[in-house]
């Protein structure tokens, strides 16, 4: 089958072959596309341990015509990716992308009335965070911040109070904990400083009295993203859904009386669902402010200020994430959301587009709510050729003369 094989094993090498192109060295399933020719070649391949097979020198004694050469340099690129059972050994290198992996944070954000009198809603984003506030941490990685507050009650002051706060609240006032790396216990005390700035928003709107009122409240989810850590925080029914590959991840659960656990939590602690309302009177059952329904500071009470933590280690499979008030998912699925915002990314790469694409979509579907959306992307802008600019020139009469006098001899 093979006439004259000769191995060197020197560094992992193979010096030379000498093989009959009529019956090629059979390695593998494959058969490389050869014709069947009685001349041979001598093929000289060197192996370096490094980079695997680096190069393949041909000598060629005799070829009948063109296509024959062609056919050996498609030879060689097949062999270079099948193994050799003769002293050969293949190493298979996993990726280290994922583990290397650091997103490159943009976002854009749009939010829109509807057909309501005024805005309740109020929204922050913050790419940098660390150009705002500094390291916070006690080690230089990249961080960014989002937020959605939906206000209720007839006012935005809740919202507005707790957006004009969230940097003292969740950062500047907080015992954060620092670190140099990010480990469990890490991310441990830095979900219970989180939980516990959403209940000192709450209890801040109770101190506010004069400002604002204890009928006025706010959903609020926030996302922080600290290098490739991803943790989202809920207490009502805004919602986080995050792009993976194409398919749609929700980050967060709605907190509202048509939801198993918190109806169970609910009439646990005392309290009651009547018109799928909170007590009758609200649609959610987490929320912060709303102190004419809360008991006294320090009491478990049927409405909580308390959020729901997710957190989640992203991977270049993570394309987006949609941070949305309760508008958006009244008349769109995850699903739906995540293939617009993508379809409108491949078209434009521009997620302040996407979240206004996003917010009017559904605004056509609905008319009775007010609609924010954010969508921040994990992955660094794709460069949009420039197309040629093309400059208009005139002639004069008579350049235009000599123009067709030559058009005309042609």
């Amino acid at each position: 089958m093979v006439a004259d094989t000769g191995v060197l094993l020197r560094q992992q090498s193979v010096s030379v072959l000498d093989l009959d192109v009529q019956n090629f060295l059979d390695v593998s399933s494959a058969t490389p596309p050869l014709k069947p020719s009685s001349e041979s070649v001598s093929v000289e391949i060197s192996c370096f341990e490094s980079v695997g097979l680096d190069s393949l020198n041909f000598t060629l004694n005799s070829l009948l015509d063109l296509s024959l050469l062609l056919e050996l340099m498609e030879l060689s690129l097949w062999f270079m990716v099948v193994s050799c059972k003769n002293g050969i050994q293949t190493t298979v290198i996993e990726s280290s992308s994922a583990s290397k992996f650091v997103p490159s944070i943009r976002s854009g954000s749009h939010t829109d009335i509807g057909y309501r009198k005024i805005n309740e809603d109020e929204h922050i984003c913050i790419d940098d965070l660390s150009a705002h506030l500094g390291y916070l941490f006690g080690c230089r990685l990249s961080s960014a911040f989002y937020a959605v507050f939906d206000g209720h009650g007839g006012s935005n002051a809740a919202a507005v109070f707790v957006k004009e706060n969230a940097m003292k609240l969740f950062f500047e006032d907080a015992n954060l904990p620092q670190t140099s790396e990010i480990d469990d216990l890490f991310l441990e005390q830095l979900e219970s400083c989180h939980r516990k700035a959403f209940l000192l928003a709450d209890q801040a709107l109770a101190g506010e009295c004069s400002s604002v009122p204890v009928y006025c409240g706010t959903t609020a989810i926030t996302a922080l993203i600290l290098g490739r850590h991803l943790m989202v925080a809920n207490a009502g029914d805004c919602r986080a859904v995050l792009c993976r590959k194409g398919v749609a991840v929700q980050m967060s659960h709605d907190h509202r009386p048509s939801y198993p656990p918190e109806r169970k939590r609910v009439e646990e602690l005392g309290g009651y669902i009547k018109y799928d309302c909170l007590n009758g009177d609200l649609a959610v059952t987490r929320a912060l402010g709303d102190w004419y329904m809360k008991r006294p500071l320090g009491s478990a009470s049927p409405l909580t200020a308390e959020p729901e933590v997710q957190q989640r280690m992203l991977t270049e499979d993570d394309e987006f994430l949609i941070v949305a008030c309760d508008g958006i998912w009244d008349v769109m699925s995850n699903d739906e959301a995540v293939n617009l915002v993508r379809l409108a990314l491949e078209c434009h790469d521009d997620p302040k587009r996407c979240a206004k694409k996003l917010v009017n979509e559904a605004l056509r579907r609905s008319k009775d709510d007010n609609l924010t959306a954010i969508v921040v992307c994990f992955t660094p802008p794709i460069c949009q050729p420039q197309r040629p600019r093309l400059r208009c020139c005139s002639l004069s009469e008579e350049g235009m003369n000599r123009l067709r006098t030559f058009l005309e001899g042609n």
